[in-house]
């Protein structure tokens, strides 16, 4: 229903734009498209990755690993594989959504999201030649540190 009401808003909204000044709105809305349209091919290749991902590792792997119950190797396991990954964060919100939906721990994704939104692995050397080693590192293992708080005060907020 709020999805609706989202898109029901919009078309009401365009409609007023449109009225009120068409080639503002023309532009604007060429603009955005071209936005989706610089987007599309790495939307639909993460996509494809997710339902990879999905099909390799089913529910009860998932919850192996990274279920509610695995505790504290569940939330390293996590947070290494965010610190690890290197995805966008407009796919990391979905990709978290469906593993939580396929027995996934909220901890565990918890610490997933967040080092994989703040920790680098992967741009670390990028981040060294930018910055300085012990600011890159030092900064890298500020992150997973907050990454990992981050988790276990979500747990707490979630059994509220």
């Amino acid at each position: 229903m709020d999805t609706l009401l989202m898109y029901a808003a919009v078309v009401v909204l365009f409609g007023i734009s449109f009225f009120k000044d068409r080639a503002k709105t023309r532009a604007a809305l060429l603009k955005g498209l071209k936005a989706v349209e610089g987007i599309l091919p790495q939307l639909i290749a993460v996509l494809f990755l997710i339902a990879v991902m999905l099909a390799a590792f089913n529910a009860e792997t998932i919850t192996r690993f990274i279920g509610a119950g695995t505790g504290a190797v569940g939330v390293a396991i996590a947070t290494a594989l965010g610190a690890i990954t290197l995805i966008p964060g407009f796919v990391a919100f979905p990709l978290a959504g469906e593993l939580l939906r396929n027995g996934a721990g909220v901890t565990q994704i918890a610490a997933f999201v967040s080092s994989l939104m703040m920790v680098g692995v992967i741009t670390l050397p990028m981040e060294i030649s930018c910055f300085g080693r012990r600011a890159a590192i030092a900064r890298n293992a500020f992150a997973l540190a907050f990454s990992v708080l981050a988790a276990f005060f979500v747990a707490w907020a979630v059994s509220l």
